[in-house]
């Protein structure tokens, strides 16, 4: 049996953009998987995945005609219920045997194991491979229903009267292997040799395929279309930059992997032309010009990327178009046409924003709902103003005024202003980003505008945070609003289930109170966000439960920055409050655990936590010196007595590693007093004492970080 390629292609109508790269990637690696299992291919055959916008297609090697037989071993029964006390087969043993295609005449060749309970017949037998084209079959309608369809379409066949469900109309079926085609039926089709090429620039209007391995150049050759959706991609990166070059110097195409993927699925043999516009658009912030252009035409805005002017928008864009003409102009002047009334209408709108002013929008936020439960916007803004302000006081405070809390709160006031502007009505992206804008139309300073556009910040995993302490505070405040609301009507996140997405949120507070290092305890932020509530009916604070989920987001933050689990856990078991701390007291955790005392102190450490949980009512933290009467608890006493103090100088100066490092001096007292001292004496003073002494040692151990959590 000779091993040859397989080449496997279902040409449809264009299928969606958004989808397409997933969709190739699906059908290959399905299809290809089915084959492996069912034998008929190779586990480290290689895989090759074509999509465009008309075709799906998979190349897999080395795929046998038949897969080769399979030893199979089935469990029949118990001897004494399957062969009677002659040795014959029983009624109930050729009944199993027939179920399984066999008869009597394999009964002396059934072999006896004992399984530890009973002694038991197995039937070796060998199960005939699958042909190519029974397996392939099978292997095609797995890759067609493991597609991550958006959609599903249901379309009549050409007999009229036959309905088939599926993402697009299928017209070609294509199957070779090497170059014989291989029998396959699906969605209406019967696989053969030939597909179409590109609608309007093929060479032949049918392409045929000679064998497996000449899919992609013959496709290209014949039918004008680039089948890898990489390559595609790739000639589309080359062209926007051999285009940008000769659009004039120190131009470049906006960076968009969204957009590229989606244009990659538009077109099957791209060519990129330069396009312009009016510069007199330009007046209009760039940001809705750039949007309009990916949004609504997917064309690649052209940047200035020259010194001083670098990311500043032109009035030229890329266009990646699917035909290539001898005289492009018709293209490029649709495509001036088509795009000015879009930028047309973006100016309309600037200009009609600007003649309100943002205050004057902020009595409209009363009309829109934000939660049934939660009120109106207009109330939402009410709390996020007044926990802006109580933010921005403390973050003020060295500065020696008020300033910036007045700023925080007249910022948090305006910042959903711009909900009921035109702009944002039409491009809901751009909330904030208009706010700054008309914010600086109407006069205000930068500090205020800035916050507005950066109050919804960080938006997502890497972005950027607030530029300064104004926007900080209206972020902040933003987010703690959200996340103390929902949590207080017990809209809590559950699985993967997160519809407001509080999981984000709570990574941006996160972010902002750790990257900034802000004096900012955790608890009195949820506590001020939590009284702003105070007249919402059914509000119940669950900040408890808030805190929780917030100390959870930030231990798979950190896990994923690198840190160890058990770093992580022995730090954020603490719930520190003041969260930028934690990268100070991880690199604490890291040092110690690196002493040569580390791991017995964790050890003992882990002890003592142990004797302290099963005391009833707790363990106060006190010793009495005349108490100590042993050897072992007297030096325990004076080596804690010196040591702690040093700790605790170290840990309010906020030097961790310091204070972690100077408990290596207890070591060698810890480990004689559990040798030498029964804790639980029988004399009920020197019981408590000692247990005293415990707690004390146990808190000066754990004030950076739970160090038991480094034992293993």
């Amino acid at each position: 049996m000779s091993a040859k390629n397989l080449l496997v292609e279902l040409f449809v109508e264009e299928l969606p953009p958004k989808a397409l790269k997933k969709l190739g990637e699906v059908f290959a690696q399905t299809l290809a998987q089915s084959l492996k299992t069912q034998g008929l291919a190779p586990e480290a055959a290689a895989v090759t995945a074509y999509a465009s916008p008309r075709r799906l297609a998979a190349h897999v090697a080395g795929v046998l005609p038949v897969a080769a037989d399979k030893p199979v071993v089935q469990k029949l029964m118990p001897v004494a219920v399957g062969l009677d006390a002659a040795g014959n087969a029983t009624p109930a043993l050729l009944k199993k045997l027939a179920a399984l295609g066999a008869d009597a005449s394999v009964v002396p060749s059934l072999r006896r194991e004992n399984d530890g309970k009973a002694e038991v017949l197995f039937y070796d037998s060998l199960a005939k491979g699958a042909a190519l084209a029974e397996g392939l079959q099978k292997a095609l309608e797995a890759a067609l229903a493991a597609l991550p369809i958006p959609k599903v379409m249901s379309y009549q066949l050409q007999d009229g009267w036959t309905s088939v469900n599926f993402v697009r109309p299928a017209h070609r079926l294509v199957a070779l292997h090497g170059s014989e085609v291989v029998p396959l039926a699906i969605l209406g089709l019967t696989s053969g040799n030939t597909t179409l090429g590109h609608r309007f620039e093929a060479a032949k209007e049918v392409v045929t395929f000679a064998d497996a391995d000449s899919y992609a150049d013959t496709l290209k050759r014949d039918g004008a279309v680039i089948a890898s959706f990489a390559e595609r991609r790739a000639e589309i990166v080359r062209q926007l930059e051999a285009a940008a070059a000769k659009a004039g110097p120190n131009l470049k195409p906006i960076e968009d992997e969204a957009l590229l993927d989606e244009v990659t699925a538009l077109v099957e043999r791209p060519n990129v032309l330069i396009g312009k516009f009016e510069a007199e658009f330009l007046a209009v912030p760039q940001e809705c010009l750039i949007l309009t252009m990916k949004a609504n035409q997917k064309y690649f805005p052209l940047l200035d990327a020259s010194v001083g002017n670098a990311g500043k928008l032109t009035n030229q864009f890329l266009v990646v178009s699917n035909i290539a003409p001898a005289d492009p102009s018709a293209v490029i002047g649709g495509n001036e046409r088509v795009v000015r009334p879009r930028l047309a209408d973006a100016k309309f709108f600037f200009d009609q924003d600007r003649k309100k002013t943002l205050e004057s929008r902020v009595l409209g936020l009363a009309k829109v709902v934000y939660h049934n439960k939660l009120g109106t916007q207009g109330e939402r803004v009410q709390r996020v103003c007044a926990i802006a302000k109580a933010i921005g006081e403390k973050l003020g405070q060295p500065l020696g005024g008020d300033a910036l809390a007045l700023q925080a709160e007249q910022a948090a006031l305006l910042a959903k202003a711009d909900l009921l502007t035109d702009m944002v009505g039409e491009f809901p992206e751009l909330q904030g980003i208009m706010g700054r804008y008309y914010a600086l139309h109407d006069g205000l300073a930068a500090d205020i505008a800035d916050a507005i556009e950066d109050h919804y910040k960080p938006r997502f995993a890497g972005d950027s945070l607030p530029r300064g302490h104004v926007g900080t505070a209206v972020a902040l405040a933003d987010k703690l609003e959200t996340l103390v609301g929902l949590f207080g009507i017990g809209q809590i996140p559950t699985g993967d289930k997160d519809p407001f997405a509080l999981r984000r949120h709570a990574l941006g507070v996160i972010r902002m109170l750790a990257e900034g290092d802000l004096n900012l305890p955790l608890a009195d932020l949820l506590a001020g966000a939590a009284a702003t509530f105070a007249q919402v009916e059914g509000f119940k604070a669950a900040n408890e439960a808030l805190a929780d989920f917030i100390y959870e987001r930030l231990a798979g933050s950190l896990r994923e920055q690198g840190y160890s689990a058990q770093e992580v856990d022995a730090v954020v078991s603490q719930r520190p409050q003041r969260l930028g701390d934690i990268p100070k007291r991880l690199a604490a955790v890291r040092a110690f655990a690196a002493l040569p005392e580390a791991e017995a102190l964790a050890a003992a450490n882990k002890r003592v936590g142990n004797i302290l949980k099963k005391v009833e009512g707790g363990v106060a933290a006190k010793i009495d010196s005349a108490l100590l009467q042993e050897a072992a608890e007297v030096a325990l006493g004076q080596a804690l007595a010196e040591v702690k103090p040093a700790a605790e100088a170290a840990f309010a100066k906020g030097d961790y590693a310091a204070s972690l490092q100077s408990l290596a001096a207890l070591k060698a007292p810890v480990d004689t007093f559990f040798n030498d001292v029964m804790v639980n004496a029988e004399d009920p003073a020197l019981r408590a004492n000692r247990l005293g002494l415990l707690a004390t040692l146990h808190l000066a151990m754990n004030q950076v970080a739970d160090i038991s959590k480094l034992s293993a």
